[in-house]
């Protein structure tokens, strides 16, 4: 079958489209690049100027107002054990990385969900893509973005946006088409706009589901560290990374259980933003 059938050329096409993008686009690459990488770096000496201790109890405080007291313990206690092993600094080039992802991500994925939920063609048109984005292997991603944006915390970046948006655009728009139907034509009976819907009803409604799209993405981007610290990424993805190819098997736990603790803070913050407080003080 193979000797009948000529080798359909894909992967050089591809190479021939890479190729073409950064000869033309080069320097438009060049900015994205600059300006990701000074957010990024931006971040961490901004957060290395402030006393572990402190920051650790204002992250605590943090979590406190928007969660529980028993996360606010855990974040306090969790962060002073990172600072307490030595991962101090590389925690805070992970997290930047990560809150820098994850915000770009949003800033795309939730106007796209909210579109997606709002026009049936668009929808048709978005999940095709966000299936080739979830299935594609996350090593896939961070080939062109070397190409792009060459070795360093850019391409990690580019790559971690790419693997934790569809969670976002999914549940933003399964949010606002969940919303009861009834309500939908009270608001219509009543006058409103399509716009007065959206933001008055459909959005807040959804604002729970939206948020579990977040914490979503905010895991899948945590999951990326490692894989992009192969790419140049700094944080605790690269400590891992080289404990493995090292063979050092308690810096690798130490590095993991450092990356377990900081997922664990961001997934329980997220899961209490979306929900609203009822009452008093939850314990």
């Amino acid at each position: 079958m193979n000797d009948l059938l000529p080798r359909l050329p894909f992967a050089d096409w591809i190479d021939t489209g890479v190729d073409w993008l950064v000869t033309h686009f080069g320097t438009v690459f060049d900015g994205i690049s600059a300006f990701l990488k000074g957010i990024v770096e931006g971040a961490v000496d901004v957060m290395a100027l402030v006393p572990s201790i402190v920051l650790a109890l204002l992250f605590a405080l943090l979590a406190w107002f928007i969660s529980t007291r028993r996360i606010a313990i855990f974040t306090l206690v969790g962060l002073l054990f990172i600072d307490y092993l030595g991962y101090w600094y590389s925690m805070l080039q992970m997290l930047s990385l990560v809150i820098t992802s994850v915000a770009i991500a949003l800033v795309i994925g939730i106007p796209l969900g909210i579109w997606g939920s709002q026009n049936s063609t668009v929808k048709k048109i978005i999940n095709p893509v966000l299936d080739l984005m979830q299935t594609m292997p996350a090593f896939v991603y961070l080939l062109p973005a070397i190409f792009f944006f060459d070795i360093g915390v850019v391409p990690g970046v580019v790559a971690s946006v790419i693997f934790s948006m569809p969670p976002t655009i999914r549940l933003t728009m399964l949010g606002i088409e969940q919303v009861p139907k009834d309500l939908i034509e009270a608001t219509e009976a009543f006058g409103s706009t399509s716009w007065q819907r959206l933001t008055k009803v459909q959005i807040p409604l959804a604002k729970q589901t939206i948020m579990a799209g977040v914490n979503q993405s905010i895991m899948l981007s945590l999951s990326m560290v490692v894989i992009a610290s192969m790419v140049g990424a700094p944080g605790l993805g690269e400590e891992v990374y080289r404990a493995v190819t090292q063979l050092k098997t308690g810096i690798g736990v130490e590095t993991g259980v450092s990356i377990v603790i900081v997922a664990i803070i961001l997934d329980r913050i997220t899961q209490h933003a979306g929900k609203k407080k009822q009452g008093g003080t939850l314990t």
